[in-house]
């Protein structure tokens, strides 16, 4: 079936991002596209000359431009801040996925469990014992919410989400496909013999106005909670271990790894493939590049860098010499092999 699109004129659309039009108001763009795309009903937004060059070097129909750049070849919107008024365009475009009023018939819902007449339920959703699932919430087709989790007001559950018991997920909140939260968190002991796993019997809370990306993990605590901060987002394959105390604000990129225990702050930044060892403290507004290591405590907010994280400056001075150290050890042997034939001599 093909899709519709949403269609403005160059005007009307100006008229809805607060900009001005440069030249033909009636030309008509029906998507968001990139500054090299080819697509004649496209429109991209360009904040540098390298970018506005890389339009003009393309088939985009038409621009959103800063008012300091100006576009002679292509028709334009100019606004005050382009990547504000193009992310409100990408809003406008955004296409969500269908799901039906109520209970979908497939749906198994216990008899004990609370859903309230404005959520949307898919299909074949499970809903067990104690669980709630609060006003205008939407659960997505073969999700599972365990026994008394609680799905706050206006919260997004995609498909393929699994929620094991006692997890609470505040109010307008996103959990996308595949992610896993309340699953045991990794708990052995050795007795001399074999490992020995040890119970998992704590919780999982999310703040309001989080988001846990697709694939991720949420370890229940070993007891207690493991706790996600309101407006923490969590990108793709992040795995958050148990009894870890995330604070507000955050965000973590693809691939971060948080170790069990440990206590992250509020605004807190994780570049991409990041680790965090067991039992640590990050304080507040600390940002962590991608790919570091974090072996010990955070205790000064800043930037760190590298393996192990280190102030961001030092890191990457750090991480720039790596190439030039096979040049440097073969200078050290010359020395030092120098140094031996001068002290023969002496």
């Amino acid at each position: 079936m093909e899709k519709s699109s949403p269609a403005w004129t160059l005007g009307e659309l100006a008229e809805i991002l607060g900009g001005t039009v440069s030249s033909h108001p009636h030309y008509i763009v029906r998507r968001p596209v990139p500054a090299d795309s080819d697509d004649p009903e496209g429109i991209a937004f360009c904040e540098s000359e390298p970018y506005l060059d890389r339009a003009h070097a393309h088939g985009v129909g038409a621009l959103i431009l800063p008012h300091s750049l100006r576009s002679n070849l292509k028709p334009a919107i100019y606004v005050e801040y382009p990547r504000l008024a193009y992310g409100k365009l990408l809003a406008m475009s955004q296409r969500p996925l269908p799901i039906g009023p109520g209970i979908h018939p497939t749906a198994i819902v216990h008899e004990e469990a609370y859903v309230s007449e404005s959520a949307s339920i898919g299909a074949y959703v499970v809903i067990e014992r104690g669980a709630r699932i609060e006003d205008r919430c939407k659960v997505f087709a073969h999700s599972y919410i365990g026994e008394d989790c609680l799905v706050g007001n206006d919260t997004t559950i995609f498909p393929n989400v699994v929620l094991y018991q006692e997890v609470s997920i505040g109010n307008r909140c996103i959990v996308h496909s595949g992610a896993v939260l309340g699953a045991d968190g990794f708990g052995f002991m050795w007795d001399g013999k074999r490992q020995v796993k040890v119970p998992q019997v704590g919780r999982v809370e999310i703040g309001d106005d989080a988001e846990v990306g697709a694939n991720s993990t949420v370890d229940r605590a070993t007891s207690g909670t493991t706790t996600v901060g309101a407006g923490t987002k969590l990108d793709n394959l992040v795995q958050i271990g148990h009894n870890v105390q995330l604070g507000k604000d955050g965000v973590l990129a693809a691939a971060t790894v948080i170790g069990g225990s440990s206590k992250i702050g509020d605004r807190v930044a994780f570049g991409g493939q990041c680790a965090v060892s067991d039992h640590i403290v990050i304080v507040d507004d600390v940002t962590i590049g991608g790919t570091s290591g974090v072996p010990s405590d955070l205790l000064a907010k800043g930037a760190y860098f590298g393996r192990p994280a280190i102030p961001a400056a030092e890191g990457l001075r750090a991480y720039l010499s790596v190439p030039k150290l096979p040049d440097m050890l073969s200078r050290i042997r010359v020395l030092e092999k120098k140094i031996r034939e001068l002290e023969d001599k002496s």
